[in-house]
């Protein structure tokens, strides 16, 4: 089991939104020096009219100076 003290969820599901997602993580990333990212699930779904990708990033608190 993976000790983690926190979990942070980006979803988008019109293309744009998709496209842009990257750097939104990114973004967040660099906007939390101390979170330590230990695991991380990419999901797709989808029915007949949208796309939906969500990342869920998984992470430590405090680890990072």
């Amino acid at each position: 089991m993976i000790d983690v003290t926190g979990v942070k969820v980006f979803s988008a599901t019109k293309a744009k939104e998709r496209e842009l997602l990257g750097e939104l993580i990114t973004d967040w990333i660099r906007s939390h020096p101390d979170h330590e990212i230990v695991d991380k699930i990419v999901t797709q779904s989808s029915d007949s009219e949208f796309h939906c990708l969500t990342i869920t990033l998984f992470y430590k608190h405090g680890n990072k100076a």
